[in-house]
């Protein structure tokens, strides 16, 4: 009786590890992705620069420079939102859930995830891959003088929100893998946040001027 529960359990366990499994490999995918597009945003500073030294110094400028810093941003905002969902820095309003205990959070991450994330992220997807492939089609540029192609920003907006949604499938798996006991709670921060970085520094900064 006892080894028939047994293998009734690692039953139902067999599908949730390689679930999970899947779930490291497009963690993976995003933390590559994310450290990967964090380099555009010293290129857009690059440019940005250059751009402002260029039109000071020579007096010359073109929209291409502004246009692709906008692209740049899109880029940025787009390809690494499933990184920053990966590290569990999107927005959140913790007024009621903070309360909550981890297993409702899960819950709560759970539905969220299925009824209103990835329907959204499949909405803008359908619509944004016809946009990409009629840019495509006809070579569509900007209007203005000097500007660029269309088609790779728009390009963006499919590619983003897939990233988007392959990790919303991957967050949705690590919450039910917690439920079940096989994951630890996924919506624990890991690293330290930015600002929590920078409010420790100017802390340290603080402390050391009194010692002195």
């Amino acid at each position: 009786m006892q080894e028939d529960r047994s293998n009734e359990t690692h039953h139902y366990e067999e599908p949730v590890q390689a679930l999970l499994t899947l779930s490291r490999s497009i963690d993976w995918l995003n933390e590559k992705c994310g450290r990967l597009f964090m380099l555009l945003v010293l290129v857009a500073v690059l440019i940005s620069t250059g751009n402002a030294v260029v039109r000071k110094v020579f007096h010359m400028s073109s929209n291409a420079f502004l246009e692709i810093q906008w692209y740049l941003f899109g880029a940025i905002f787009l390809l690494c939102s499933g990184y920053t969902l990966l590290k569990n820095d999107h927005v959140r309003i913790d007024v009621i859930i903070g309360r909550l205990s981890q297993r409702a959070h899960a819950w709560i991450d759970i539905l969220g995830g299925l009824f209103f994330l990835l329907p959204f992220c499949g909405i803008i997807i359908y619509y944004g891959v016809p946009l990409f492939v009629k840019a495509w089609t006809i070579q569509e540029t900007s209007a203005d003088a000097g500007g660029l192609i269309r088609w790779p920003v728009l390009l963006l907006i499919p590619l983003g929100f897939t990233l988007l949604a392959l990790q919303g499938v991957s967050q949705i798996i690590k919450n039910i893998g917690f439920l079940r006991g096989q994951a630890p709670f996924p919506s624990l921060k890991k690293e330290k946040s930015g600002e929590e970085q920078l409010a420790e520094e100017i802390k340290a900064m603080a402390v050391t001027k009194e010692a002195a």
